[in-house]
């Protein structure tokens, strides 16, 4: 599970009740959610919350480096509130479910110098695909 609400709290981030319910929504493990979703579930529980502050504030969150905004298709970008823990993912190509996951090893030592081509590499993004177990069965 995510600590982001408890990492904002920790930051001093002002903590209005709009702030509060995106946080809550984006809080927890395997969260990708898009930021219309983000809006339909914040509103679930704030029904005045504009489309508008929850944009704004995903915006910030990512700014601030407390959330991550992940694109690994022609989708819409989504956002994941475990920006502290490094990791990949793994996509279904059919229903475009992510999940969160932790291989053993370094990615970045896996590159040979040769395919580096004189680039100081600082950061690596890993992409794995294939069906999720219910569209693996329908």
């Amino acid at each position: 599970m995510s600590d982001l609400l408890e990492r904002l709290r920790g930051r001093g981030w002002r903590m209005t009740a709009q702030r509060r319910v995106v946080a809550e929504v984006l809080d927890g493990e395997h969260v990708h959610l898009t930021a219309d979703e983000v809006h339909a579930r914040a509103a679930e529980r704030l029904p005045e919350i504009s489309r508008a502050t929850v944009y704004n504030t995903l915006g910030e969150l990512v700014s601030l480096g407390e959330i991550l905004e992940v694109s690994t298709d022609r989708r819409a970008k989504r956002y994941d509130p475990n920006a502290h823990r490094p990791h990949h993912h793994l996509v279904c190509a059919r229903c475009g479910a992510i999940r969160d996951v932790h291989p053993q090893g370094n990615p970045l030592a896996d590159l040979p110098d040769s395919e580096r081509f004189g680039f100081t590499v600082s950061d690596v993004e890993v992409t794995y695909r294939g069906l999720c177990p219910h569209c693996a069965t329908a």
